[in-house]
């Protein structure tokens, strides 16, 4: 257990010492220090109620002579608890969040590194361009493509190139840039003598030392001018430049990396002379050794991107906004990869993978559910809330960094404004995450298999658009199951346009405060979420199907396109029993019988990612996305079975009686299979090379 120093500045709060069980301060940060101070000689892990005098508190914590126990630990509780309209009854989500502090710290996670020695191109029009190049010159190794035409300076004290962008990739430390030299005068071996520009009679060159095209008379004065350096060739075939460079500030109007999530050393911006000094102002700070957490884990024999030259599921390549995750198949098996240098920690890629071979691991859902299962019971045990129909507390969802200001901005302005702004309601729980994509329906349902009655999402802006299309139709995809079960919707995207969005999520707040807390869902489940995905999905399903007030239809509940969760129909007159589908299945869903040609399925193995529809020769197979009962997901199903063919020869059984007389329906009536040809198709292979041999004796 932790040593909790709760602060009630100035008395803000309504906050009472006998219902938190904790003694209550009112100027810790102030004449009160020496109660933290005091702390920092035990030997207890200290958590400071107070975010506010974070920085203070850390520096004295630094300054003390004796380390400290475990690292030191801050909760809101004012913006996120304190300061609404009901705070009376906000002790026990105060005490909920406080109980999240006292589990350990999650397992560490690899480390991705970057190396960056300062080398930067600019690229952009000439003039701005070489503007920035003589701001960053003394400390940075400037390169300049001037993508228009402006006079050079004199000195020659750092490369310029000239041309038009034709690519550019990569991330901080390793960017690979591409051009074409589109002019006949090259830079990189020009002088700037002037000698050409004394001598053109049409003066098509000027100090930018390239050739207006549209004046030049084609005289070729300058070319015998520069003939000793041999800058100028108007018939260069050539033209094609690369570099790598560290840095990037790119000051085109169009950028050459369009995708919404830049790479880290990567700027874009434009014209606009006071986004350029912040850029400017960032890149100076951007040389040496550098680090970030590596995000996510990925397992490759479950994914189900691709089998037999077929492409399945492209879900996490589709909605990563940072291009990070390329598709890669070889000898006909597909899998994905992710640069690490390029994730940028969304999640958005676990979020949506079917199979769970994507996972996020900043922390991972296993460590999230042991907070969420904290938060859960601390507030039930002090509500005294167990069973279905009984009040249950919301789970607010945003990401670590925009949605955590954005919700202290709307505590303070309740504080401020209380006629006007409600704040966060007593039974609405803040949960971060490092980034609002990274969520999904396996932590939802965990929550509410935990206690919680519903979840909502806050999108505070920043997010990229697929991120927000993603989590929408998660969200959709919960509450489709959640109806159908007599639960009612229990998921909301809350989306603000930025972090300063108080109207919208005042907007929700005072919708919850009026209708107050939903119903306990189920009793508080036990087990704790696994690492998998598909296991905590599976797990948390059953628990809520268990107590469903409403049974699911026999057939089974349809769900979206989108759902991981499902079966195959096949149309047993066009399956010949090839059990293509079979091997092209990662998850083990479809099964085959050695013994005889049977087809079965397991729907709780299926995640709905098409490959056994992309591989059926037949077209036999179609998806249906839909949620069944437990005993129905878990059952061993026979899809279809034949009578096998036996061989006219030696009566072995090789094939299936459909497969043949499929074959002998297409192929029979060809006049290479006439007469004695067309009983060698009904032979096994050894018959066959057998009577042939008899044949030609």
């Amino acid at each position: 257990m932790s040593k909790k120093l709760v602060c009630d500045c100035n008395r803000s709060m309504p906050l009472d010492p006998k219902e938190l069980g904790l003694p209550i301060h009112t100027a810790l940060c102030r004449q009160e220090v020496g109660q933290f101070l005091n702390a920092l000689n035990e030997s207890e892990p200290i958590v400071v109620a107070c975010t506010q005098e974070r920085a203070l508190f850390s520096e004295l914590a630094t300054q003390a002579e004796k380390p400290l126990v475990a690292p030191l630990k801050f909760v809101n509780i004012r913006e996120m608890a304190g300061w609404s309209k009901n705070a009376t009854e906000a002790h026990p989500k105060i005490k909920a969040l406080l109980s999240v502090t006292d589990l350990p710290e999650p397992d560490p996670v690899p480390i991705v590194d970057y190396h960056s020695d300062g080398r930067i191109l600019i690229i952009g029009p000439g003039e701005q361009a070489l503007y920035w190049a003589e701001q960053l010159g003394q400390s940075l190794e400037v390169n300049v493509l001037s993508t228009e035409p402006s006079p050079l300076p004199t000195g020659r004290s750092y490369p310029v190139f000239t041309g038009k962008m034709t690519s550019l990739e990569g991330y901080l430390g390793r960017f690979i840039a591409k051009w074409e030299l589109n002019n006949p005068i090259d830079p990189e071996m020009c002088t700037r003598c002037g000698a050409c520009v004394a001598v053109c009679p049409e003066n098509a060159i000027d100090l930018s030392f390239q050739i207006d095209l549209d004046k030049c008379k084609s005289h070729r004065a300058c070319v015998t001018a520069c003939a000793g350096i041999g800058a100028i060739n108007f018939d260069r075939v050539e033209r094609s430049r690369e570099g790598e460079f560290d840095l990037i500030l790119d000051l085109q109007t169009n950028p050459s990396i369009q995708i919404s999530q830049k790479p880290q050393g990567y700027f874009a911006p434009g014209s606009d002379r006071f986004k350029q000094s912040m850029a400017a102002n960032q890149l100076l700070g951007m040389v040496g050794e550098f680090e970030k957490p590596k995000y996510f884990v990925y397992t490759e024999k479950i994914c189900a991107h691709g089998r037999n030259g077929k492409v399945g599921c492209s879900a996490c390549i589709d909605v990563c906004s940072t291009q990070a995750i390329q598709s890669v198949f070889k000898d006909g098996q597909g899998k994905v990869e992710v640069n690490p240098n390029l994730c940028m920690g969304c999640g958005a890629c676990a979020t949506v993978c079917p199979s769970g071979a994507m996972r996020y691991n900043f922390p991972s859902v296993a460590y999230q559910g042991r907070q969420i299962k904290a938060l859960a019971q601390t507030y039930l045990s002090t509500i005294g809330s167990s069973k279905p129909g009984q009040n249950a507390p919301t789970v607010l969802i945003h990401s670590q960094q925009a949605g955590t200001t954005l919700l202290e901005n709307v505590g303070r302005a309740a504080r401020t404004k209380p006629k006007e702004v409600v704040g966060l309601p007593a039974f609405v729980i803040p949960f971060a995450v490092e980034h609002i994509a990274s969520t999904g329906i396996d932590l939802w349902f965990g929550a509410m298999s935990y206690g919680f009655g519903e979840v909502v999402l806050l999108l505070s802006g920043d997010e990229d658009p697929g991120y927000r299309n993603a989590l929408t139709e998660q969200a959709d995809l919960a509450n489709s199951i959640t109806q159908a079960l007599g639960y009612g919707l229990r998921v909301r995207c809350m989306m603000a346009s930025s972090s300063s969005d108080v109207d919208t999520v005042n907007r929700v707040m005072m919708e919850l405060l009026t209708r107050k807390a939903q119903k306990l869902m189920a009793p508080p489940a036990s087990f704790a979420l696994a690492t998998q995905k598909r296991e905590t999905l599976e797990m948390s399903l059953e628990h809520l199907l268990q107590f469903a007030p409403q049974a699911l239809p026999a057939e089974g509940l349809p769900l979206p396109a989108h759902s991981p969760l499902g079966a195959i129909v096949v149309n047993k007159d066009a399956c010949t029993l090839c059990m293509s589908c079979v091997g092209a299945c990662p998850e083990g869903a479809l099964l085959d019988n050695p013994d005889e040609p049977q087809l079965s399925f397991i729907e709780k193995q299926c995640v709905q990612c098409g490959l056994c529809e992309q591989t059926c020769p037949e077209q036999a197979i179609a998806l249906s996305p839909r949620l069944s009962s437990i005993e129905q997901r878990k059952q061993k199903v026979l899809l279809n079975k034949t009578e096998p063919f036996h061989c006219i020869g030696c009566g072995k059984a090789f094939g299936t009686l459909k497969m043949v007389e499929l074959m002998l329906g297409r192929i029979g009536t060809h006049h290479a299979f006439s007469g004695d040809a067309l009983d060698r198709l009904k032979m096994c292979s050894d018959c066959r090379v057998v009577d042939m041999m008899k044949k030609e004796l």
